[in-house]
């Protein structure tokens, strides 16, 4: 079982995100559009990995990230943005993949990050 928290105020993109990780084995899928909306949501439920974008609604991927972190301990991320230069701070455990997505990258990554 594998819980999937995705970080991406793009609906369409989210859309698209869940239907790769479920192609790659993603169990249970959360969704959040802004930075408190994610950590809400990994606080409900702990994910097992998280996709994320940088730039939020409201907040920043990244800023969530790091909260979800602080308060629940390091989960695999896989950062999928257009901008991976404002991806700050993304260092590992994070992977950055870049828009627009390459699914085969994408469900590459979840496999190679998510716990089996």
């Amino acid at each position: 079982m594998c819980h999937l928290l995705i970080i991406e105020d793009e609906w369409l993109i989210a859309e698209y995100l869940t239907y790769l990780a479920e192609q790659a084995g993603a169990t249970s899928i959360a969704t959040a559009c802004t930075e408190d909306e994610a950590v809400e949501a990994a606080r409900q439920r702990t994910p097992d990995i998280i996709f994320s974008d940088v730039k939020l609604l409201v907040g920043t991927g990244p800023g969530a990230v790091q909260t979800i972190f602080s308060a629940l301990g390091e989960i695999p991320v896989i950062f999928i943005t257009a901008t991976p230069e404002a991806c700050q701070p993304c260092e590992p455990p994070g992977v950055v993949l870049h828009k627009p997505v390459d699914p085969a990258r994408v469900i590459d990554a979840f496999r190679r990050l998510a716990p089996a």
